[in-house]
């Protein structure tokens, strides 16, 4: 499981290893400090190596199960953007959750992934959206939200206005956006255990991934890849003896 120390380890991987001015990020999408070497790059990222509950996958090997729908409980807003040289962070303001397992998860955040981490039946998207939850032991919960090029999409040309230009850059937010706007109106899902996506690796962390993808706009698209200038999904990891439920 993800304990509330393991969270605030994470956060703070995060935050030293955002791109500043002039600076390397520790970790990143290509070369030495690629994927396949992150759990070389220092102990506490071994899991990327060993781990064997670890995302994204390629969801396929479908089981049948009778899952409850996750209840949306998302009252307040996007506060403010921050660049940090892998994505673009939206901090979330406190008073939102998912209830999942009984259990009430914060959302803490929500970034987006170009192309998409997770693969469905083999099929990647052109972005993904993950929604970061916690709850109050820091265990978390991510909501996987892919998109479709197509229309574009209202909910991202609002936080588009605001789109920090540069790694380490953060905006102000003022419209109220919402999670909520983000999502289909259909909310059935995928379900599996998995890891984060960036070091440290963690596992135990509750998947969610929406089976309904929404649209976006190629040029929605390719604003956020001006910002984030290199593809920064991890590659899909081995399914081992998991199972997906749906």
């Amino acid at each position: 499981m993800v304990n509330k120390k393991s969270l605030l380890a994470w956060l703070a991987v995060l935050a030293a290893s955002s791109i500043q001015a002039g600076e390397k990020s520790h970790w990143g999408y290509a070369g030495q400090q690629g994927p396949a070497h992150w759990g070389e790059l220092e102990p506490a990222f071994k899991l990327c190596a060993i781990g064997r509950n670890q995302s994204p996958i390629d969801l396929q090997r479908f089981v049948d199960a009778d899952l409850p729908p996750v209840k949306f409980n998302y009252r307040t807003r996007v506060s403010e953007l921050f660049n940090n040289g892998h994505s673009v962070d939206a901090q979330y303001e406190a008073g939102s959750t998912i209830t999942v397992d009984g259990i009430d998860f914060e959302l803490k955040q929500f970034h987006f992934h170009t192309p998409s981490e997770n693969h469905i039946s083999g099929q990647s998207y052109p972005m993904e959206a993950h929604l970061v939850h916690a709850d109050a032991k820091g265990n978390l919960a991510v909501v996987a939200l892919m998109f479709t090029e197509g229309k574009a999409h209202d909910a991202i040309a609002g936080l588009w206005k605001q789109l920090p230009q540069g790694a380490g850059q953060k905006q102000v937010v003022a419209a109220r956006i919402s999670a909520l706007d983000l999502l289909p109106q259909d909310r059935d899902y995928y379900r599996y255990n998995g890891s984060l996506t960036t070091p440290p690796c963690t596992e135990g962390v509750r998947w969610i991934v929406l089976k309904n993808p929404v649209t976006v706009s190629k040029e929605q698209v390719e604003a956020f890849e001006r910002v984030v200038p290199h593809p920064n999904n991890r590659p899909v990891q081995p399914h081992n003896a998991r199972f997906v439920l749906q």
